[in-house]
């Protein structure tokens, strides 16, 4: 079908596009001036005293952070079954294993009241993830992670700009906060991902260890006169290092963050006041005084809705339009299944979620009219 409407679409433009080939012009692609630019950019974007660190990707970026914070073989991470593999494998990456608990029924997102229960001598860490662009009740979290002696990594992949508790999320007390600027996110740079941390000595850690270990930078090292060439490796590190090809996109993007936000705040009102008297819940606003991000538009079909989930995604490509789902959980997808011996009952609210949560278009390149026919084509399903 010629006139598809897809699930998601980056919106790029002519300034994006200019500050590639300014920088395919400039001699230097990999990670450089421009990639220190967008760091720089980040952090005062999301204000508060924080160091930002750009990765190749936001899996890289929870793999440097959980490394950071001493998650080694053995330990234990709380997080959430409710999210993307990603959340989790990077858990697995330092061989430690994800403990997982259900969610709110409201938000989706981690429910704080399950994690204290969850806790053991083996844990080390919490993850939350802000589903959606809604930010998780951060304040009980940290409480409990204080206590405790536990680390806080926010996975934020969904969560530019959302406000918890009155402060940005990137602000908060935690560790160390991820985030994703994908393809679908609310700003992009193809692949790629923002680590900031409060702590200079995280932030540091995940500096040297996203490109081998090296205690200085390439293009330190490239651009010195003196016996600055010289580096010495650290430890053992990874591949995570952000190109200044993809910083480039990031910068122009981040200038464009307030207007793709409003877009998508108003996309999100049209459909909650198009869909108030359907078969259907729609997802749940922020509390007065925070913001949500809405990465995603998810609503839960009605168990008395006239089709189910997957009919539904049936019948809206049928009329040309892409939906997905997020998300399986990951309890009951076979590599967690069969290595923790999950069942689907053992997070009911995550499971029921899941059999009904269809996530409809929203990204700011719809037009009025692309959303209209999404709304029409909604109700004409389940009205």
């Amino acid at each position: 079908m010629s006139d598809f409407l897809p699930f998601a679409l980056p919106d790029i433009g002519e300034a994006e596009i200019s500050a590639v080939v300014d920088c395919l012009r400039s001699g230097w692609l990999t990670t450089g001036p421009r990639t220190r630019a967008f760091e720089t950019a980040f952090a005062t974007y999301l204000g508060g005293d924080i160091d930002a660190v750009a990765v190749n990707s936001a899996t890289g970026g929870l793999h440097l952070a959980l490394e950071a914070a001493g998650v080694s073989r053995g330990d234990e991470v709380i997080t959430t079954p409710y999210t993307f593999t990603a959340t989790a494998e990077v858990i697995r990456y330092l061989g430690a294993h994800p403990v997982f608990v259900d969610v709110e029924a409201g938000s989706l997102n981690i429910d704080p009241g399950a994690i204290e229960a969850a806790i053991s001598p083996r844990t080390r860490a919490i993850i939350p993830v802000h589903f959606a662009g809604l930010g998780c009740r951060m304040e009980p979290i940290l409480e409990i992670a204080s206590r405790h002696g536990l680390k806080v990594i926010e996975d934020a992949a969904h969560a530019l700009p959302t406000v918890q508790g009155g402060r940005t999320v990137g602000t908060h007390a935690s560790d160390a906060v991820v985030f994703s600027f994908y393809a679908t996110k609310g700003i992009t740079t193809g692949e790629g991902g923002m680590v900031v941390a409060r702590d200079r000595a995280v932030a540091e850690r995940c500096r040297i260890m996203r490109l081998h270990g090296i205690d200085r930078a390439g293009f330190d090292r490239h651009t010195a006169t003196s016996r600055r060439w010289y580096y010495d490796v650290a430890a053992p590190g990874f591949k995570y290092n952000m190109t200044d090809l993809a910083a480039a996109i990031g910068i122009e993007q981040l200038k464009r963050a307030g207007e793709f936000h409003r877009r998508r705040q108003d996309m999100a009102a049209a459909y909650s006041k198009a869909f108030a008297d359907l078969p259907l819940q729609s997802p749940e606003e922020a509390p007065p005084g925070d913001v949500h991000a809405w990465h995603l538009y998810v609503v839960r079909l009605a168990p008395d809705a006239p089709v189910d989930r997957d009919a539904f995604i049936e019948k809206m490509a049928g009329r040309g339009i892409g939906c997905s789902v997020h998300f399986i959980p990951l309890h009951v997808q076979r590599y967690w299944r069969e290595t923790y011996r999950f069942a689907p009952g053992d997070f009911p609210i995550a499971h029921d979620a899941y059999l009904r949560a269809v996530s409809l278009p929203i990204y700011t390149r719809m037009s009025e009219a692309d959303q209209g026919r999404v709304i029409e084509a909604v109700r004409q399903i389940l009205a």
